[in-house]
């Protein structure tokens, strides 16, 4: 079934989906990010005071994240969105109400476990259980909603810093989620059976069963794919929280190096698709092993660019390894682990991810600060790729054959 037919016979439950990836945006690195330097200075804190903050915040919703994931194989998508986008509508006002530095790492948690963390989560987990044949198409639909949000929104609200406080575009952040909920509602008023809820659609794992969480944890698969879901998180975010620092060492001007996102998330998005329908065809066994690639060579690229046309191939080569992600990863848990207990699997993942995401920007600013360049760690990162696609590309050997299929 082709992408148009497909969406036309599905489309609310793929708006559902997107709606889910768009609305983790008020809680990813990038959005938090633009309010930086008022956060710092309304605080009174230095960029390694403040990093540190973001750091703690993040970590701790990784943490949470491994129980809160779980929720996703308890509750249907339309209840527990309600109640996680309430919860982020509030976390988006306490950041806009807060006064203290230390309350400030409560609401930086909150927002990355209710936005990047949880919305991401439900997101993923409903294209896996509402889809199975199609699993890669809807996975690749409803990842456009992350797109849309980086490419949308850092815009319009550092448009609005002009004319509107940081604070107060908090309080749209909050007003836009909670405007968001009627509209999901709707779309879900009569929402499908999750496949985990229907035995006769639950889709086994490897060795015809559906695995527990402790089981995954004790799978020798497991651990060789940690690295695959932790270094894109790490890394790409630690790409966009050093741009500044990138562009001055490299002598571009900041204006020109933004002005090469839309080709990015262009590249992020035909990736998207393109991964999406090669997984339903050829699945998600033979996408798995080169999603570390494009990373790998976006960053060698980049260590030796000189020029900022030189950076914006390495930049479109990063797009296609994020479309490479968007999909394959929650794929591969349902294929291999099986759908039943798929929200408390890919919980695990998602706080792998986040605290990737955590950990990422403060080991570059870390090595930056003993005088190592982002530059000049992109070598070693491109290895670290490397060795990660090795490392799935063995599991992916050693574990296949137990698929029966």
């Amino acid at each position: 079934m082709g992408y148009l037919r497909f969406l036309r016979a599905n489309w609310l439950f793929l708006l559902a989906g997107f709606l889910l990836t768009f609305t983790s945006s008020y809680g990813q690195t990038y959005f938090i990010s633009l309010f930086a330097g008022e956060i710092k200075g309304d605080f009174g804190l230095t960029d390694g005071q403040w990093g540190g903050i973001y750091t703690v915040g993040t970590t701790a919703s990784a943490i949470a994240m491994i129980w809160a994931g779980v929720l996703t194989d308890r509750f249907r998508v339309r209840a527990l969105a309600l109640a996680v986008m309430i919860a982020l509508a509030a976390a988006c006002v306490a950041m806009a109400l807060n006064k203290s530095w230390v309350l400030l790492m409560v609401v930086i948690f909150a927002l990355r476990l209710t936005g990047q963390g949880m919305m991401s989560q439900l997101g993923a987990v409903a294209m896996v259980r509402w889809f199975e044949a199609t699993r890669g198409k809807a996975l690749s639909l409803a990842s456009m909603g992350f797109s849309a949000g980086q490419a949308i929104l850092p815009v319009v609200f550092v448009a609005l810093f002009a004319v509107v406080s940081w604070r107060m575009l908090w309080v749209l952040a909050a007003v836009l989620v909670l405007l968001t909920i009627p509209v999901l509602l709707m779309l879900l008023r009569q929402e499908r059976t999750p496949q985990s809820m229907a035995a006769e659609a639950q889709i086994a794992g490897m060795e015809g069963r559906h695995w527990t969480r402790r089981e995954m944890l004790r799978s020798g698969l497991f651990f060789l794919m940690i690295p695959m879901i932790v270094g894109p998180a790490a890394w790409g975010t630690a790409l966009f929280f050093q741009q500044v620092h990138l562009t001055e060492v490299k002598g571009w001007e900041l204006v020109a190096y933004v002005a090469l996102m839309p080709i990015y998330t262009l590249a992020a998005v035909v990736s998207t698709f393109a991964s999406g329908w090669a997984i339903d065809r050829f699945g998600v066994s033979r996408i798995v092993p080169f999603q570390m690639l494009p990373f790998a060579a976006s960053f060698a690229v980049l260590a030796f660019a000189d020029t900022i046309f030189v950076a914006g191939i390495g930049l479109v080569i990063f797009g296609v390894g994020q479309g490479l992600q968007a999909t394959g990863v929650s794929t591969f848990w349902a294929e291999y682990y099986g759908t039943r207990h798929i929200g408390a699997i890919k919980s695990v993942a998602a706080a792998l991810m986040v605290f990737g995401s955590a950990i990422g920007p403060g080991v570059t600013g870390w090595l930056i600060d003993l005088g190592i360049d982002f530059p000049d760690q992109m070598l070693p990162i491109s290895v670290y790729y490397v060795i990660a696609a090795g490392m799935a590309t063995a599991g992916i050997l050693r574990y296949r054959p137990t698929l029966g299929r």
